[in-house]
């Protein structure tokens, strides 16, 4: 049985006249090889470093050609000839049971070079073997039969079911935490379980307080029409959304109440709503919030998962016959893992740009659908003060901007959310004279000409910026004043969006502005959730708070997800600006358990809702 643990490690001690055994010898071996082991497996993973592609040449052989892989325990396989092989001649073929099986590559020592040897404990032994040659050795197994790993995605990823039965299961999978202000995508995943066949048609309302779908709301509609798959397919359906950003620290995703319907061949299927995910809301950049879920992985993580002493190299789908297997297909692209390695850095980029459009940067006209860039800012804290952001960004210029072309940075979200906010920007440089000393780093905002004669490396262009108040994020545009031999401008900017909210609130204009719930009245069932979102009128979306009016009404979060009482009852919640507590609006949950009326008999609920007692609630309510 192989060793998967190559650590801890331990490594000769020398002293003098130390008298060193065939043990010894080995263990200086076993300390060299073990320790390079555990670091490609750290630093690469296992799999594909190059080559090794498998091909059938007819029904019974095929070839694998040469190359290089790292197994799960780090060790590295070498191929150095490509390979024709018999599918009958291959190790484990003898004991197939299924049609589907994989061809893999394991890592194999064989002793070589016998020589004579003297001094044997055992007489009878003449040879020994002066070498061992790393091999390797290729076999077959059913897929059925092959281990399950530790998968990373399920310490980063979120899933819950939004439908199941027999036939089909719907899972809507999204990561645990999102970075704010920032895209992030949710993937609706649908299984077919059995071999029925049966079409699905399904259909929910997904409430994301914290996030805003391609239209610029609250909502993911998620729709599935007449899909039908067979057993053990699955399909994925991506939705990106916009990561608002939100002061509060967690966000939960529902679903709207009475919004899901689900259709087996047209026949209505039950549905459970008690779908809900609480997603993390982090400052982090993506690529920072990534880093730290991979880092998190511990030792005994990354023993459990096993990522095994072999490489899967390609499937087979395989034909029985009366005398023998047919290959009938070959499958890699979906079973092959590859080695990123770092010397293949510079050839990947260079191929990645033939599926990776850049932005037409000379264009006049702005494309406001480009993908939003990102600064280095951190959320600033809400205080009665002014709120200040700053960050840097890049203008590419190619390699022959000229005097006066113009030039656009990205879009950038400025983090201090929607409305009037001034944003600055100054041409940010690395000085060796003048003024400011030898090698410091400084910044001129307003007109570069002015310290053009000081500071010879100084690029003279002018600048414009161009803020979106809707969308909390701005574009830079520069003109060139002077050719240039630079590829890349870089600028400091400051963002600062002046005291607001109740402090000021006696001078703060609020005629004309009034917000109003998205569902004035809903109806669930206890314990049932729904989110309340906002309709704005006379200005930007805002940030707003909600509360109850009145104790054990339930719970509501600070993103608006109410969560109704055991009790059943028509409960008020208040909606505010907060930034304008006085612009304010109400909302009403109407509470009821399974089999109550639907009439208001009880006065005090008929005259919160404004209605006469006795009245259906169910011709009210919509």
């Amino acid at each position: 049985m192989n060793n998967t643990q190559l650590y801890p490690f331990e490594r000769n001690r020398y002293y003098p006249r130390k008298r060193m055994s065939s043990g010894d010898f080995t263990a200086e071996q076993t300390y060299m090889n073990n320790k390079r082991r555990f670091l490609n497996g750290l630093m690469f993973g296992s799999g594909v470093v190059c080559g090794l592609g498998v091909f059938s040449l007819d029904d019974l052989s095929f070839m694998v050609e040469s190359g290089v892989a790292i197994d799960g325990m780090g060790r590295e396989i070498v191929v150095e000839t490509s390979q024709v092989k018999k599918l009958s001649a291959i190790e484990g073929f003898d004991s197939l049971r299924t049609n589907q099986v994989s061809l893999c590559l394991r890592y194999k020592e064989d002793d070589v070079h016998k020589v004579y040897s003297v001094d044997q404990d055992d007489p009878t032994a003449e040879f020994q073997y002066n070498r061992v040659r790393e091999g390797y050795t290729l076999f077959l197994i059913d897929q059925e039969d092959i281990p399950g790993t530790y998968d990373m995605e399920n310490e980063f990823l979120l899933s819950s079911v939004l439908y199941s039965s027999a036939n089909y299961m719907v899972t809507y999978r999204m990561p645990a935490s999102a970075c704010r202000g920032h895209v992030i995508k949710g993937e609706v995943i649908v299984e077919k379980l059995s071999d029925e066949d049966v079409s699905l048609t399904y259909s929910a309302r997904l409430q994301t307080p914290a996030f805003l779908s391609s239209e610029g709301k609250n909502i993911l509609p998620v729709e599935i029409t007449d899909l039908t798959l067979n057993q053990g397919e699955t399909r994925v359906i991506e939705y990106w959304m916009e990561t608002l950003d939100s002061p509060v620290n967690t966000t939960n995703i529902i679903i709207e109440s009475g919004s899901a319907s689900a259709f087996e061949n047209d026949v209505a299927a039950e549905i459970f709503a008690n779908f809900m995910m609480e997603i993390v809301l982090t400052d982090l950049k993506p690529r920072q919030l990534v880093n730290r879920e991979i880092g998190r992985m511990n030792l005994e993580m990354k023993n459990i998962g096993g990522q095994g002493d072999y490489i899967r190299l390609a499937d087979f789908t395989l034909v029985r016959t009366e005398s023998a297997y047919i290959i009938e297909e070959v499958i890699e692209t979906t079973v092959k893992q590859y080695v990123a390695a770092p010397a293949q850095d510079l050839k990947r980029g260079d191929y990645l740009e033939y599926f990776v459009k850049e932005a037409d940067i000379r264009a006049p006209k702005l494309d406001m659908n480009l993908p939003l860039l990102h600064s280095d800012f951190a959320a600033p804290a809400k205080t009665g003060g002014p709120q200040i952001a700053t960050g840097t960004l890049e203008i590419p210029l190619g390699d022959d901007a000229r005097k006066g072309d113009i030039f656009y940075s990205g879009e950038i979200l400025h983090g201090l959310g929607p409305g009037n906010v001034y944003v600055e920007v100054g041409y940010e440089m690395m000085s060796d004279e003048g003024l400011v000393g030898s090698s410091a780093k400084s910044t001129i905002y307003g007109n570069p000409e002015i310290f053009g004669h000081e500071v010879n490396s100084v690029v003279k262009a002018q600048t414009a910026v161009r803020v979106l108040n809707d969308k909390g994020s701005f574009v830079v545009g520069a003109k060139i004043l002077d050719t240039v031999d630079y590829l890349i401008l870089t600028y400091r900017w400051v963002a600062i969006r002046f005291q607001s909210g109740e402090d000021l609130e006696q001078d703060v204009d609020v005629t004309g502005i009034s917000i109003s719930p998205e569902m004035p009245t809903v109806r669930m069932l206890t314990k049932e959730s729904h989110y309340f979102g906002v309709r704005f009128e006379g200005t930007a979306p805002v940030s707003v708070s909600y509360e109850l009016t009145e104790e054990n009404a339930g719970d509501i979060t600070a993103d608006g997800v109410y969560t109704a009482p055991a009790k059943a009852g028509v409960y008020e919640i208040r909606i505010y600006c907060t930034d304008m507590p006085k612009v304010c609006t109400y909302a009403y949950a109407v509470v009821e358990k399974k089999g109550m009326e639907d009439t208001a008999e009880d006065p005090k609920i008929a005259e919160k809702l404004g209605l006469s007692q006795g009245t259906n609630l169910g011709n009210v309510i919509k």
